[in-house]
């Protein structure tokens, strides 16, 4: 083997200072590197000079990342955003039109948090803008130390059958939650894989599937070699992308 397969992980887009940046969390790229055991890629959000078929000819797989922002409601046919709400069109524009192209043409994927949403809202999906109400606190407090925010406070049902019950995952398992918006309609083709106590869907797979195809509203990329069910999930993804690379690997 010459190398290890190529994961695109799609950028946002941000400023620092009167410079347009683009930006991707390091725990998204370690994740990669050593549960995935691939080379992870930054993709930029470039809608506009970025060809989804170029994307999909030169990488082995993509990983839809979480963001501060939020998808624009319009692209569900949601009200507008309350004022303040942070957005990334340019994320938008690419992410969505791509998570279809990438299913339709085998190439694994693996959504998380936004990148969830994302694949939801792409499918025909639609989102609730604010969890609010009893039982829905998903979203920890933004002062929190980060292992605060990022440790597991919430359980899951996990599908009896489904792709993350496939990967070994118990029936019932602890996940994170830093989110605060979730799935309200799921998408056409999408399989229901985990949902919280509240009832609020938090996994979903692409039935019939060419390949690896899964995204979780939790955070799996979190201190993924400590955690086994995370792990799992980014090993299965890692062998995806070997198998669409055309050579084995452990």
């Amino acid at each position: 083997m010459s190398r290890p397969p190529m994961i695109g992980i799609i950028a946002c887009s941000g400023k620092i200072g009167p410079h347009t940046v683009q930006l991707s969390n390091d725990k998204y790229a370690q994740a990669v590197a050593t549960a995935a055991e691939a080379l992870p890629v930054i993709l930029p959000v470039f809608p506009a000079l970025i060809k989804i078929s170029h994307v999909l000819a030169g990488l082995d797989g993509l990983l839809f990342t979480g963001s501060p922002s939020n998808i624009e409601p319009h692209h569900y046919g949601g009200p507008p955003s309350p004022p303040g709400t942070e957005h990334d069109p340019a994320r938008d524009d690419l992410a969505l039109p791509l998570w279809r192209a990438a299913v339709e043409a085998g190439l694994p994927v693996l959504g998380i948090c936004r990148g969830f949403q994302e694949m939801n809202v792409a499918f025909g999906g639609s989102l609730h803008q604010q969890l609010d109400g009893p039982g829905a606190e998903h979203e920890p407090p933004s002062n929190e130390p980060v292992q605060e925010q990022y440790a597991r406070n919430h359980a899951l049902t996990v599908r009896p059958g489904g792709v993350l019950a496939r990967l070994g995952l118990k029936d019932v398992i602890e996940v994170n939650s830093v989110h605060g918006q979730g799935i309200a309609r799921v998408g056409q083709g999408l399989c229901v894989e985990a949902v919280a106590e509240d009832g609020l869907v938090e996994g979903l797979s692409v039935e019939g599937s060419r390949a690896f195809a899964l995204g979780v509203q939790w955070h799996p990329e979190w201190e993924v070699m400590d955690n086994a069910d995370y792990r799992a999930i980014f090993r299965a993804f890692g062998r995806a992308c070997r198998e669409r690379a055309g050579y084995a690997g452990s």
